[in-house]
């Protein structure tokens, strides 16, 4: 990867050693939250990694430039139209000079990892698909995770997911998955998928110390956070939404990266537009646990 252009304030925060949260762009730009919700997600999850005292490193491509951390005039340019772009998307984007390039999990990671960001927000990650063993369908994040050193932040995974599977294959892939305060596997809107997790900690400080232990030089590990108890969906009307959900997509022929933005539109039409604010409110939870990690981190 060409060296990623951080911006005066992301430079002079890793070259004094402070902490920096990386963060993604996709979840702000047309193919994440709607507007104007995704504009209030940005300037929430901002806010949040500020208070918790780090720098926030908002990833992007644009105009074919790997860039780690937006001047706040910039801020709007990620608000609109974007190209996804995944991790082997990255030369790609910067080849041919896409205007923007909204990153995804792996993506972030990866450029998070390329210039010495430890720490990693998100909102959910990808994971193994339902009907993966028919169809490979493996969502990169996992790999991501696996293959750089980062300590990635989120609220579990999507609950349409094969979670049982998407667990198995961070174990096999030897990714630590640790329960932030709680010990149960969260599925994004809801606090608990029913499925434990490995670890429990209780503070950033455990974090920190289980990220400089790692055995694998190269491999980083996976803080899940409960979404706030308050902003929790019903998990019994979620299951039947759904399911309803995924069976339509099998009906419809939706497959591969155009199943998320499906059920997720489904999701938020089934709730009344419900599942928005508890979005909101859990990537901005995330974004306060990674500041805080970091933070740690950086404490040595």
């Amino acid at each position: 990867m060409i060296a990623p252009q951080c911006s005066d304030e992301v430079k002079r925060a890793l070259a004094t050693g402070s902490p920096v949260v990386a963060m993604e762009s996709t979840i702000y730009s047309n193919l994440g939250l709607p507007a104007p919700a995704n504009a209030e997600a940005l300037d929430r999850c901002i806010a949040a990694v500020r208070n918790g005292g780090a720098v926030p490193a908002v990833t992007a491509i644009l105009d074919g430039v790997v860039r780690v951390g937006l001047d706040p005039n910039e801020n709007d340019r990620i608000l609109g139209g974007a190209r996804k772009a995944a991790e082997r998307d990255i030369p790609v984007a910067v080849a041919q000079q896409w205007d923007f390039g909204a990153t995804t999990v792996s993506a972030s990671v990866s450029i998070a990892a390329a210039v010495g960001i430890a720490v990693f927000a998100t909102g959910g990650l990808g994971g193994v698909h339902r009907g993966a063993e028919l169809t490979g369908d493996v969502s990169a994040d996992l790999d991501a995770l696996a293959t750089h050193r980062v300590v990635s932040v989120s609220a579990g995974a999507k609950a349409f997911l094969d979670l049982p599977r998407t667990l198995e294959y961070l174990e096999t892939a030897g990714v630590p998955v640790l329960g932030w305060q709680h010990d149960w596997f969260p599925a994004f809107y809801t606090r608990s998928s029913g499925l434990p997790v490995a670890h429990r900690v209780e503070t950033a400080a455990e974090v920190a110390r289980v990220h400089a232990n790692r055995t694998r030089v190269d491999s980083g590990l996976l803080v899940t956070v409960p979404i706030p108890e308050a902003d929790e969906l019903d998990p019994v009307k979620l299951d039947q939404v759904l399911d309803e959900a995924l069976g339509e997509c099998a009906r419809s022929g939706v497959v591969g990266a155009a199943v998320t933005p499906f059920v997720l539109a489904r999701i938020a039409a089934a709730t009344n537009g419900q599942s928005i604010p508890a979005n909101l409110a859990l990537a901005e939870n995330n974004a306060g646990v990674a500041a805080e990690i970091a933070v740690a981190i950086a404490a040595g």
